[in-house]
């Protein structure tokens, strides 16, 4: 991440764009697979993130 106003997204919203369920999201957060960070209870997902889980996932597709 090199941008000082990253983006940061809600797993509900990383939810939608994948269009993926809670537990899926949370499953590909535990394999360290998408990263995330937490702030206090909350848990947040940089765009960022998602964007190169995205790209892997092409990469691994083609």
């Amino acid at each position: 991440m090199t941008t000082a106003t990253a983006e940061l997204l809600t797993v509900p919203e990383v939810m939608a764009r994948l269009k993926l369920g809670r537990s899926t999201v949370y499953d590909l957060i535990r394999s360290h697979r998408l990263t995330s960070i937490t702030i206090g209870r909350a848990r947040r997902i940089p765009a960022d993130s998602l964007h190169d889980f995205i790209r892997e996932q092409i990469e691994e597709a083609a």
